[in-house]
């Protein structure tokens, strides 16, 4: 198996872009759970509240963490009618069905 790790050199900064689930609580407050970590969350009056210290709470998670691309790949798989493939080429009974 062929894997590769990608890492962005330290000298550039992307824009990271993440997806948020705002959740209403029953207390009125408002939660911001960041999609794929929902260790990460953030906890406020206002849905804006809330985002500004998920974004806090993940800022403080990236100080001490990257994020790097896994690349893997795929196995190869043999395709399962090969088997089959050539199976009837000798069969001279074949030629009264197919008319060949």
């Amino acid at each position: 198996m062929n894997l590769a790790v990608k890492s962005t050199p330290l000298t550039t900064r992307p824009k990271l872009s993440y997806d948020v689930l705002i959740e209403n609580q029953q207390d009125g407050t408002v939660k911001a759970i960041l999609l794929g970590l929902p260790d990460c969350e953030g906890l406020g009056n206002t849905e804006t509240e809330a985002i500004e210290k998920l974004s806090q709470s993940l800022q403080t998670r990236l100080e001490t963490a990257k994020i790097v691309t896994l690349e893997i790949e795929a196995p190869k798989a043999e395709n399962p009618w090969m088997k089959f493939a050539g199976m009837f080429k000798d069969d001279r009974n074949l030629t009264r069905y197919w008319h060949i």
